[in-house]
């Protein structure tokens, strides 16, 4: 087995590499241009009109998480963490995808609410819903910020530009087809760039298992790698720190299989986005457990490629330069693709970035016109004045999000920085809104107040770690720690306030709380599409789980 020392991140890229890589781009806008025919309306625009079928919804739910956060950051996690890397799809994603379409999809699409922050709006009152919609807008450009810079990378490996150029020119891309088609161009170039993704990383995975010997080969690589015999399991030597993640399996399960996990998949609206889209309940209801299918077996195009990456890239790990652990990916391409399937490889890419960055600039735009302008700027204008908002917003996030992006250049690994920001965001998150969703009692400004300090409280940790007052293994570590900590926060507030303020009346919470449901959110009105097995959300949710903890078996 060759052990290649890489110099540098210039792909040699022929002539026909860069016409896949302009149809691609030519296709892409080319949607755009489509889809724009079809918006007559704000609700055109944000939500497509309420009418994409389920299948179509699916891939989009799963490939707007296919951006940089998948791709660059998993394939880094592969490289640095090994197999341990899988805790993020099998139970860091698939329980709460499957629990966001059974459990919640009946709430968000039955109260015909436009975002995530609506929803809190209903529940809770004003003061809870702008601070989420104001947290979750920082957030959303925080995260473009992260897909964008991987484009730019993938673009200063193309052309040799600098990176504030590439920065630029790929902000520029995803401008056009967002801001032209809305969120029907962004969710039928998601379906187009899931099946371009996987065109571009399959080879990547063949192509390097061939040259070390297959699965075997690899295993035994690893083995005798610095990461060792450990970095070939999930759980075993969790019942400590002593493991590659430098977590134990509290921190796994709570940390990263419960909050940050059900914080991520179940209430941040540019996922939740793409469910509400679709044609009808049922079809929403799908959504998510039609996207968990596929996610169960991403691990093999992107956290097998980082194990071969750190077999055979001599000296990846690096702390700063070309041999960072994000350039895993790029450098595998570099070093086995021959020209032709390089361009795909690039093509396939250059599409995840796109589809993460898409999906986080569609859920900010939609929540900026109608949960922050619409609500407390500028009230009661036409459909049409906050359509032209909604497009401003899509260029103004993107300028932000240029900015955010030399943020996340300053971080060896992407996921590292990723899993921060959910720690912040979507921890307390999550505990408000599961408090509030099961418990009628729960006051309005329990609400506030538990979102509020459960978010401080993770930040607090976080800057406490920072300044090494507060020691943790790893980054990650201090992330699950974090999220769990901004979780009891949240809730132990809510309890309090509760106990010393007066809850919202009964016939204000209908269809929005367990055990209040309203016309739309009842047992009949949620079944009576799901008769047919395949159709059932309930079956084919419990299929998913099932399949997720039978795949840990062999690599237990």
């Amino acid at each position: 087995m060759e052990i290649v020392a890489a110099e540098g991140l210039r792909l040699d890229l022929d002539v026909f590499d860069y016409l896949i890589l302009v149809i691609y781009f030519a296709t892409v806008l080319g949607v755009g241009f489509a889809a724009r025919r079809a918006i007559k309306t704000s609700a055109d625009f944000f939500l497509s009109g309420r009418s994409m079928p389920a299948w179509v919804t699916g891939l989009a739910f799963v490939s707007a998480n296919l951006g940089a956060l998948e791709i660059i950051g998993m394939a880094a996690n592969g490289a640095q963490y090994g197999l341990m890397t899988l805790h993020y799809y099998w139970i860091g994603a698939v329980p709460a995808m499957v629990f966001l379409g059974i459990v919640m999809m009946p709430f968000y699409y039955g109260s015909k609410v436009r975002s995530v922050p609506e929803f809190l709006r209903l529940r809770f009152n004003r003061p809870t819903h702008l601070l989420n919609a104001i947290t979750f807008a920082i957030a959303q450009v925080l995260i473009a910020g992260v897909n964008l810079y991987a484009l730019a990378l993938i673009l200063d490996a193309l052309l040799g530009w600098p990176l504030w150029v590439s920065i630029v020119v790929g902000a520029a891309i995803v401008l056009i087809y967002i801001s032209i088609g809305g969120l029907s161009s962004a969710i039928y170039n998601e379906v187009l760039q899931f099946f371009v993704i996987l065109a571009g990383l399959i080879p990547i995975t063949i192509v390097g298992l061939v040259k070390v010997g297959g699965i075997d080969g690899l295993f035994d690589s690893v083995r005798d790698s610095r990461l060792g015999d450990q970095a070939l399991h999930t759980w075993q030597d969790t019942a400590s720190t002593a493991n590659p993640l430098g977590a134990n399996w509290i921190g796994i399960v709570f940390g990263l299989g419960f909050v940050l996990s059900f914080g991520y998949w179940t209430t941040n609206f540019a996922e939740v986005q793409r469910a509400l889209s679709a044609k009808d309940m049922s079809a929403a209801r799908r959504t998510p457990i039609i996207g968990a299918f596929p996610k169960l077996f991403i691990p093999i195009i992107t956290v097998i490629p980082g194990l071969i990456a750190i077999i055979t890239i001599r000296g990846l790990g690096a702390e700063e330069g070309d041999l960072v652990y994000n350039n895993a990916i790029p450098l595998l391409m570099n070093d086995l693709l021959p020209n032709g399937v390089l361009g795909v490889a690039v093509t396939g890419l250059v599409a995840s970035f796109m589809a993460g960055m898409a999906a986080n600039v569609s859920g900010f735009n939609t929540v900026f016109t109608y949960d922050i302008w619409q609500q407390y700027v500028r009230r009661d204008r036409s459909d049409e004045y906050y359509l032209r908002i909604g497009r401003w917003a899509t260029v103004g996030g993107i300028v932000v999000g240029i900015g955010t992006a030399f943020i996340a250049a300053g971080f060896s690994n992407i996921m590292n920085y990723i899993q921060a920001l959910f720690s912040l965001f979507n921890a307390p998150l999550f505990a408000t809104f599961i408090v509030g969703m099961f418990w009628k009692r729960m006051s309005a400004w329990a609400g506030f107040w538990s979102l509020l300090l459960g978010t401080l409280s993770s930040l607090t940790l976080y800057l406490l770690y920072l300044a090494d007052v507060v020691p943790f293994n790893s980054d990650l570590e201090e992330s699950f720690w974090g999220a769990g900590l901004a979780f009891v926060t949240a809730v132990v507030v809510a309890v309090a306030v509760t106990l010393f303020t007066p809850p919202r009346p009964e016939n204000e919470l209908r269809g929005l709380v367990y055990g209040l449901a309203g016309p739309t959110t009842s047992g009949q009105a949620v079944l009576a599409a799901d008769k047919v097995w395949w159709r059932n959300p309930v079956l084919l949710g419990t299929i998913a789980v099932v399949l997720a903890f039978v795949l840990y078996i062999p690599v237990w």
